[in-house]
């Protein structure tokens, strides 16, 4: 006898990225060559090196981290009094944006994780010439992720904060796609400046 219901239909869900798929494997295949590397490492050299090599790696690493903190800190600390002498009209603005530490303290988190491979991976993080070469890498992925953000996505809503001003104002506009003008307010006439 039927009652007219249709059967229970399975939820319909979005194909996985290509990250997410291979990203426990690679994860695994680390874990493996690690594990490898320091037995290789331990029978050519004994355990007692292989044993100081992770406690430098781990000593190291948190030096590092704890020397990137420091300077992000004071980059901060920089940058808010210079933009309250910029708001006292003290000093002019010159656009200066404060580096980034985030490879340093990446660099540090891979020499304190235990194994040779991300010890060498974090070493080379640590030379200026290959962290600004990631860095810039790093920026122009993003950069394009965003732009290609779908509306009502995390990279969208990062996208919309990014077009505040770094002393907090908005700046005003309208969005206009393809040559069409948005209809989203439904006053079509000019706002009034925000004024801080």
């Amino acid at each position: 006898m039927t009652t007219g219901t249709p059967p229970p239909s399975r939820p319909v869900t979005a194909p996985r990225s290509r990250v997410r798929r291979f990203l426990p494997l690679g994860v695994a295949a680390w874990l493996v060559l690690e594990i490898w590397l320091l037995t290789v490492v331990a029978g050519a050299a004994g355990g007692l090196t292989v044993f100081l090599l992770l406690v430098a790696g781990i000593v190291f690493g948190a030096v590092v981290i704890k020397r990137a903190g420091r300077r992000a800190f004071k980059n901060l600390s920089e940058t808010l009094q210079r933009q309250q002498q910029q708001q006292n009209g003290a000093v002019p603005a010159d656009g200066q944006r404060p580096g980034g530490n985030g490879l340093l303290m990446l660099a540090g988190l891979l020499l304190i994780i235990p194994g040779l491979v991300s010890d060498v991976v974090g070493l080379v993080l640590l030379v200026p010439p290959v962290r600004k070469a990631v860095g810039r890498y790093t920026e122009r992925t993003i950069e394009r992720k965003m732009q290609s953000a779908a509306p009502g996505t995390f990279g969208d809503a990062f996208q919309q904060a990014r077009m505040h001003r770094p002393d907090g104002t908005v700046i005003q506009g309208e969005v206009i796609k393809n040559g069409e003008r948005s209809s989203q307010r439904p006053d079509a006439g000019p706002r009034p400046p925000i004024t801080p």
